[in-house]
């Protein structure tokens, strides 16, 4: 017995050697150590035996007469039963190349004749804990990659079903936020101040239910390559004029710096799914800048990239949030008392939208100095903005 982790581990050794001398003083050896030990002097024999039962470890002789030490042992590599199994050479055979031969046989360690006990002891019981150690992470990586496979298969049943629900909530959504703003504009002069504010709060509210929809079913579609693109050349200074309009009652509650570059800047996207990241970007900026906070928006090109930045005073993001952000649902853990509840889905719509328009997506952020979120897409030139047609780089 072979203690190994915190309890014991029986040990298999199958020793092939033609001549009797050797195979008593290894088995008496192995054997005072607690080890099972097969003896053999024919190579046929010994992988009979081993095809049968395999061992933990082989001890192997060269120089025998009926098939060589290198023949036996690469016949146990190439059955898969055996192929993992150590062999240890043991042999008078003194020069480099006969080493190098056991080696490229699948030896794992070469010891010489007339051999040390106590070294072929070690090494040994050197090679039986690496075998087990391997064995041990063998068995833990299957039982992961059986846990994943679990947890894929049953986030793609989520998945699913939210995405059948969602798309059958999408329809009623619409049409009850529409069906406000009809009544808001057929009652509103007759209602009270405080009857119009409760109609246009559940106007905002059904907006942000639309929103949350179309996010949930935009990412899907993203995710699974679906989402229909139109790539063209395209100036992004009006892609940001756009998304500051669509956020305009929350920008004028921010100092939002934009000074739109003399020049075109000029990206290969598709610019309604631009003009979605922008805002998602703008909207996160001014959720989480204070009153007094700055925004700034900066657009560039240069080496064949289009590149924008939106850069805020807020509180800043740990740096081992950096990528979790941009993951489904990434945003659930880092909010802070106080901030307004996000589903986590606009920056992972940002980021598998940029990366479906060839483009990249990320953060520079520090806690209590800010954050700069950047967009990099692939750029064209002012020709390809005349032909209004490009084609992003994979």
């Amino acid at each position: 017995m072979s203690e190994h982790g915190q309890g014991k581990r029986e040990a298999h050794i199958l020793i092939l050697d033609d001549i009797l001398a050797n195979r008593i003083v290894l088995t008496e050896m192995l054997e005072a150590q607690d080890l099972h030990v097969r003896v053999f002097a024919e190579g046929s024999a010994a992988l009979a035996a081993a095809d049968s039962e395999p061992p933990d470890l082989v001890l192997l002789d060269i120089m025998m007469p009926e098939m060589n030490g290198y023949e036996v042992c690469e016949r146990l590599k190439q059955n898969p039963k055996l192929q993992d199994i150590p062999v240890i050479f043991i042999s008078g055979l003194q020069e480099e190349m006969d080493k190098v031969r056991a080696f490229q046989a699948g030896g794992v360690d070469y010891v010489l004749k007339p051999f040390q006990i106590e070294e072929v002891r070690a090494r040994v019981h050197t090679h039986l804990r690496l075998r087990w150690l391997q064995q041990d992470l063998a068995d833990r990586n299957r039982d992961l990659q059986q846990s994943l496979a679990r947890l894929q298969e049953t986030e793609r049943l989520r998945d699913n079903l939210v995405h059948m629900i969602v798309h059958d909530m999408r329809s009623p959504l619409m049409s009850m936020g529409s069906m406000l703003e009809l009544l808001q504009l057929d009652v509103a002069e007759n209602l009270s101040s405080d009857n119009q504010e409760a109609l246009q709060t559940a106007i905002d509210a059904s907006t942000r239910l639309t929103n949350m929809v179309s996010a949930v079913l935009d990412v899907s579609r993203l995710e699974s390559g679906k989402m229909p693109l139109r790539l063209q050349a395209c100036d992004l200074r009006p892609v940001v004029e756009e998304a500051l309009h669509s956020l305009a009652g929350l920008a004028r509650q921010r100092r939002v710096d934009w000074d739109p570059p003399s020049r075109p800047v000029i990206a290969c996207c598709d610019s309604e799914i631009t003009v979605r990241i922008v805002a998602n970007l703008l909207g996160n900026a001014l959720k989480f800048t204070p009153a007094d906070g700055t925004i700034r928006i900066v657009a560039s090109a240069s080496r064949g990239e289009a590149r924008l930045t939106v850069s805020d005073t807020g509180p800043g993001i740990p740096a081992e949030y950096h990528q979790k952000i941009f993951e489904k649902f990434g945003q659930l853990e880092t909010r802070r008392p106080g901030t307004k509840f996000s589903t986590g889905l606009g920056l992972a719509f940002c980021r598998l939208a940029a990366e479906a328009q060839g483009g990249r997506i990320g953060v520079d952020s520090e806690v209590d100095k800010g954050s700069t979120f950047w967009l990099v897409l692939p750029a064209s030139d002012a020709a390809v903005l005349r032909a209004g047609e490009c084609r992003a780089r994979r």
